[in-house]
């Protein structure tokens, strides 16, 4: 690395605004925090197996153009998931072997990576996920697994799990990801950074869809601050032309709620998954504890909430059929855009039996599972209206998982289901609302492993949670806790 007495390990660890100012000063050019990225990434990744697709001749040349944009992030590199979230002229597998074996392309850029771009960030390459993003762990038959950088036996999460891995390890400094239930936050939780998923249509899904697996689907970044979280979103937020709703607008950019006074909070707190009688891990239970008491040590009125809102069976009623009929309808989209028919067999185990099931459900099964799920929200959302300004649980109901656990061929097929339905407890309620919920790296077990916690705002209200978040991370500054064998 040249022009700068900066070397590359301290450079690894600072966060993107950092980063950022780096080149807006003239300490370093935007090349050379790319070559920085790409060097880790090349030295880091065989461990980890987290870029499954790297972008490396095209960030450099995106680095040293003389167009690239002047936005916030100039020259900052990034990784993209390999889901939704399209670049022109790249692969796009979404971890299917079917799309792998076809090098299948994206013709256009999604109107999210346009935005990305437009804010200077340089695109390094597309991260690992289950396949069609629909487990709880990273470990695709398409490209293996993806392993923890805390403990490199255990799983990242998933389905965001190649992008948090990067991530925790240095090797960029953001991530994008996406959340159905819960995969940018339960990733956030394994690999020890942060995960906003934002409220439902803050960001554009455009131009390809209006929504994405009906109400559920939701698009931000992975990050190590809270600050980066923020100024992300500023860049990405906001309505597409077309869009068929939008989340309310901010008050304020929301990188002037970093370090703003979040008032006295009330502030519930629960450590039972949704739906059942026994409380989450003891570790999870620990870790929500422990945030607790930090929050109550800040002036917030922190209290149990029972929250029996939440234990409504509707949520889970309706969960499996629609997210059946969601993987056939997957099958039939591709289907269409590699120009030849593909078949549940196509898939893994479960994915092939959520498709066969998906293929029997009917029009009217689908709209009757979607009202039950806004009757479900509707109740949700009095918790908020009544009782808190917060809600605090665990992100994930247990540790990371051992790798191999939940691999595709580990379990049945219904085994899996179950798995995986246990596992989103509690972030996918509110996929379901469409609230706003960020999972931050306040604890570690006694063996070292990162567990988030989730905290939960009103639909709309990410002014909140960036304040709430901000304050948490000066208090118990999280930014020199690193994996061990990356530091």
């Amino acid at each position: 690395m040249t022009g700068s007495s900066i070397c590359e390990e301290e450079l690894a660890w600072l966060d993107a605004t950092a980063q950022a100012d780096l080149v807006r000063r003239k300490v370093l050019s935007p090349t050379e925090l790319v070559e920085a990225a790409i060097g880790r990434i090349e030295r880091l990744d065989r461990r980890l197996n987290a870029v499954v697709t790297p972008l490396f001749e095209k960030a450099l040349a995106a680095a040293g153009a003389a167009g690239l944009p002047d936005g916030p992030f100039r020259g900052v590199p990034m990784l993209l998931k390999d889901f939704l979230c399209l670049t022109a002229g790249d692969p796009a597998y979404g971890g299917m072997r079917a799309l792998r074996d076809r090098d299948w392309r994206a013709p256009e850029d999604s109107a999210l990576a346009a935005r990305f771009r437009s804010a200077g960030f340089v695109f390094c390459g597309k991260t690992n996920l289950p396949e069609l993003a629909t487990s709880i762990t990273t470990e695709p038959l398409a490209h293996g697994a993806t392993r923890n950088p805390w403990d490199l036996t255990r799983s990242p999460g998933g389905s965001s799990g190649g992008s948090a891995a990067a991530v925790a390890a240095g090797m960029v400094p953001v991530a994008h990801g996406n959340d159905m239930a819960g995969s940018i936050r339960m990733p956030a939780s394994a690999c020890g950074v942060v995960g906003l998923k934002p409220s439902r249509a803050r960001t554009t899904l455009g131009p390809a869809y209006g929504e994405y697996w009906g109400p559920v689907t939701h698009e931000h970044v992975l990050t190590r601050s809270v600050r980066d979280t923020a100024a992300v979103l500023d860049a990405t937020a906001g309505p597409a032309s077309g869009d068929p709703y939008t989340a309310p607008p901010a008050l304020r950019p929301y990188r002037e709620e970093v370090g703003a006074d979040p008032g006295v909070l009330r502030i519930g707190f629960r450590t039972t998954p949704p739906g059942a009688t026994n409380p989450a891990h003891k570790d999870c239970v620990a870790a929500v504890e422990h945030a607790a008491r930090l929050l109550d040590s800040l002036g917030h009125r922190v209290e149990p909430t029972s929250a029996p809102c939440l234990d409504d069976p509707a949520l889970f009623e309706a969960l499996v059929p629609l997210f059946a009929a969601v993987l056939a309808w997957e099958l039939d989209q591709w289907s269409e855009r590699v120009g030849e028919r593909l078949e549940p067999a196509d898939l893994e185990p479960m994915n092939e039996m959520l498709a066969r099931v998906g293929r029997s459900v009917t029009a009217a099964q689908w709209l009757s599972g979607t009202q039950a799920w806004q009757r479900w929200a509707r109740g949700v959302a009095g918790l908020w209206d009544e009782e808190v300004d917060v809600l605090l649980t665990p992100t994930l109901p247990a540790p990371p998982a051992v790798l191999g656990a939940l691999a595709p061929t580990a379990q049945s097929p219904e085994e899996l289901v179950a798995a995986v339905s246990g596992g989103i407890a509690f972030t996918v309620p509110f996929n379901v609302t469409g609230q706003p919920a960020i999972s931050l790296p306040l604890y570690r077990s006694d063996d070292g492993l990162p567990i988030g916690v989730q905290l939960v705002a009103a639909y709309g209200r990410e002014d909140v949670l960036i304040r709430l978040a901000s304050q948490l991370e000066q208090a118990a500054p999280w930014s020199g806790e690193r994996p061990p064998s990356f530091d």
